[in-house]
């Protein structure tokens, strides 16, 4: 029989993109609200451009947030900070166009009658449908593609704020990994891109020879220290800074908007999305605290044993607690001769996904050792730093399958 072979790519960007600058600011004024009143709702966007950031959107709480400050922090901290980027921490604008969120969706979000059981009181910020997925691609049980991507931005990004190599880094980069399967088992790295925002060709150097020194570095420095050696052949293409000169970029280069990055946040298109944004959301969004909660699921399902992959859809209605729907796939890889009805009905029985109990599980509303920025750029999946990535739900199900 012949062996199924094709090519799957995925794209990922720094933390220097505008729109992953949009997505830090919104979810670092997200975290302020929270740290002072954990009650808080909140569904902030912000848009940014040369030397100019807008924040908007809806917000119930007792906090009081200098968005202006919080802000520049996190341009700061990014790493805009000169003002030849035509973006910088202390002198652009920050123009706050926050308001009170609408009574008539907050009605149905925190009902305060009489419903006996209190993760009943909090119905969904929305309707909408969201996915989760997990595979044994990678020890996080992540697809491949996407975990080299985000490596290879994050990479530059950290050889940028050590300062000592590649000196000429500035803060926007994108990456994108092509891997070849056969019989989707990922077989090697068929093509890596790299395009790095850089400082202007050092005097008496030409722009190309500029170019490859840059493409060197990368390969050297990046590609060579993030992706497995046995994945990289003498077949593997090297596209870095394809177009040329790039040193015109971030909020100056492109504007930038929050949630316009949602497969980068998510499984890099190995799986299905919702369509709804996270960052600059608060929990009760199930946009964001179902996603993480679909994920939770489909990792802990992978790691039990019982699939070698697994997707996970929930529907919700807004102002509804219980979700109106669950639909698991295991894509055909279910073990031990189990179907996808048998391990969904036990996970709805395993995993509550009320809104409040996905707070109250992941301490979504109090984040400790993580925060919501941190999400914001190089992926909301696959770091184990977040509550959401722990399989602490494995040997639940093994019990549940007798396994």
């Amino acid at each position: 029989m012949a062996k199924s072979r094709y090519f799957f790519t995925s794209e990922s960007v720094s933390e220097g993109h505008p729109d992953k600058v949009s997505d830090q600011i919104s979810d670092a004024i997200l975290d302020e609200f929270l740290r002072q009143d954990p009650d808080s709702r909140v569904a902030c966007e912000t848009f940014v451009t040369t030397g100019q950031v807008i924040v908007g959107g809806e917000v119930t709480t007792k906090g009081i947030v200098d968005v202006q400050d919080i802000a520049r922090k996190a341009i700061e901290k990014i790493g805009y900070n000169k003002g030849e980027y035509m973006f910088e921490a202390k002198s652009c604008g920050v123009l706050s166009a926050l308001h009170s969120q609408s009574p008539d969706i907050n009605r149905g979000v925190d009902r305060k009658e009489e419903i006996a059981d209190e993760f009943d009181r909090v119905g969904a910020g929305d309707q909408g449908m969201m996915f989760g997925y997990a595979c044994r691609e990678t020890p996080e049980l992540m697809p491949a593609a996407i975990q080299y991507a985000h490596a290879l931005v994050k990479k530059l990004a950290d050889i940028r704020k050590e300062g000592n190599i590649m000196t000429y880094l500035r803060p926007d980069a994108k990456s994108q990994v092509t891997l070849e399967y056969v019989d989707d088992v990922a077989q090697r790295v068929d093509a890596i891109v790299v395009s790095t925002q850089h400082d202007p060709e050092p005097e008496g150097m030409s722009e190309a020879e500029f170019q490859e020194v840059i493409k060197k570095d990368v390969i050297e420095n990046v590609i060579k220290e993030v992706i497995p050696a046995e994945m990289i052949d003498e077949n593997t293409k090297f596209h870095i800074n394809p177009t040329g000169r790039f040193e015109i970029g971030g909020p100056h280069g492109d504007t930038g908007l929050t949630g316009r990055k949602i497969i980068v946040d998510t499984y890099g298109g190995a799986a299905p999305h919702g369509g709804g944004a996270f960052s600059g959301k608060d929990p009760s969004k199930v946009d964001r605290s179902a996603a993480y909660a679909s994920r939770h699921v489909a990792k802990n399902i992978v790691a039990a044993g019982l699939a070698e992959k697994c997707t996970v859809q929930v529907s919700y209605a807004i102002g509804v607690a219980r979700p109106v729907s669950i639909y698991i796939n295991t894509h055909g890889t279910a073990t031990n001769g189990l179907s996808d009805a048998e391990i969904q009905e036990k996970a709805e029985k395993i995993f509550d996904l009320r809104p409040a109990a996905l707070i109250r599980n992941f301490s979504l509303n109090k984040p400790e050792g993580w925060c919501y920025q941190d999400t914001a750029a190089y992926g909301h999946f696959g770091r184990d730093i977040f509550p959401w990535e722990k399989t602490d739900k494995v040997e639940e199900l093994k019990k549940a399958f007798n396994l």
